[in-house]
């Protein structure tokens, strides 16, 4: 892949968020290919390199009821070299969803002689296994884990950890182009390339998202939702640096990967606020503001890269109410951030109010927060 070195960076504490990167040749070819001299802001990373970061690297991929199809597209997509984590949370009754999930998974593993992992998020035995490794917060009153994206992630990553994976990426099973995905894939493994720091999350700003607009496909440059959850995460950076940014492009980016480092580090919000909470929550323990209990961390640096996909990104229209619980989710997080000021507070009120997702006088209610897995132990999880 030739890819751009970033163009600007954002220093906020001991985070570093890097501006777009493009890329400018999907498959450069092998390193025995690669030219003598490279242009100093456009850097090579030969075939060889991705792979064998990908050989460490888990996919995840969250699927709760989408369509059989999506699924298959998805898993086509992912290169071979990389271990697959499908995590369901589909419906058992009247109709077995995830028994059809797991005929065509075994199907395509047959084909394929790939090695993955299939769970359902209900499974007695995973509960228990988290309950036994000393992480019960995201179990619910039926002692099962409970529903919600993030829930299903935390079980992904501890899943990866235990296999002995440096890296996780997750990639969302309603994608309709199998090509983007395997893009997703080699993007996450640059930016794992270009860092020089164990704490790294690489995330993916989309070229476009295609729509039909008159009988025409229109090509979007951005998301409604990301439109305004960028607004505000860079309305916070700015606020404390003084300079007006406009470097964050991803804040609702569902493809987006992870050092094993940092990912343990993490704490978790539900629901659709997961992944603008990652911003939050690396703004809020290695921004300076306040007191960081990771001094190891600071010491290093936090390095975000974000880089811009060629494929366009189609995916499944959920209609105007998941737009509107998508923006209310990720304006949670930000209004109850523990460095967010009373100004930028005012100016999510009124977004809220404006849009009618909240009445006047209303506040949005505090998002629910999983601590990190850090302190999850990993031999009694694996046991269990």
């Amino acid at each position: 892949m030739r890819i751009e070195i970033p163009r600007e960076a954002e220093r906020f504490g001991a985070n570093h968020i890097y501006g777009v990167q493009k890329v400018y040749e999907l498959d450069s070819g092998l390193r025995q290919d690669a030219p003598a001299s490279e242009n100093s802001v456009i850097q090579n990373l030969p075939y060889e390199t991705l792979y064998e970061i990908e050989r460490d690297m888990a996919i995840v991929v969250p699927i709760r009821d989408e369509r059989l199809k999506l699924l298959e597209g998805v898993l086509f997509g992912i290169p071979h070299q990389c271990t697959v984590i499908i995590v369901s949370n589909s419906r058992r009754a009247p109709v077995d969803r995830f028994k059809m999930e797991q005929d065509a998974v075994e199907t395509w593993s047959r084909f394929t002689q790939k090695q993955l992992l299939l769970v359902h998020q209900k499974d007695p035995f995973i509960a228990r296994a988290l309950a036994e490794a000393g992480y019960p917060y995201i179990l619910d009153e039926n002692d099962l884990v409970a529903n919600g994206k993030a829930e299903g992630m935390i079980v992904a990553t501890l899943l990866a950890r235990i296999l002995g994976k440096r890296y996780i990426g997750f990639i969302d099973a309603d994608n309709y182009f199998p090509g983007a995905v395997y893009e997703y894939v080699h993007e996450y493994a640059a930016g794992f390339a270009l860092s020089k720091s164990p704490y790294t999350m690489v995330r993916i700003a989309w070229h476009s998202k295609p729509k039909v607009v008159q009988s025409q496909l229109f090509f979007a440059k951005y998301g409604r939702t990301s439109v305004v959850t960028n607004r505000f995460l860079n309305q916070l950076i700015s606020y404390y640096t003084g300079f007006e940014t406009e470097v964050i492009r991803t804040g609702n980016a569902g493809e987006h990967a992870m050092t094993m480092e940092l990912a343990m580090l993490l704490d978790y919000a539900t629901g659709y606020a997961i992944e603008p909470y990652h911003y939050i929550d690396l703004l809020e323990k290695y921004g300076g503001v306040i007191e960081s209990a990771h001094p190891e961390v600071m010491q290093h640096q936090v390095n975000v890269f974000q880089i811009e996909s060629r494929n366009p990104h189609l995916h499944e229209s959920k209609g105007e109410e998941h737009i509107d619980d998508m923006i209310l989710a990720s304006l949670q997080v930000i209004y109850h951030s523990k460095i967010c000021p009373e100004p930028i507070k005012r100016e999510v009120l009124r977004e809220l109010y404006r849009r009618g997702i909240l009445s006047k006088g209303e506040e949005p209610a505090p998002p629910r927060i999983y601590p990190a897995l850090l302190h999850v132990d990993l031999e009694a999880f694996r046991d269990a």
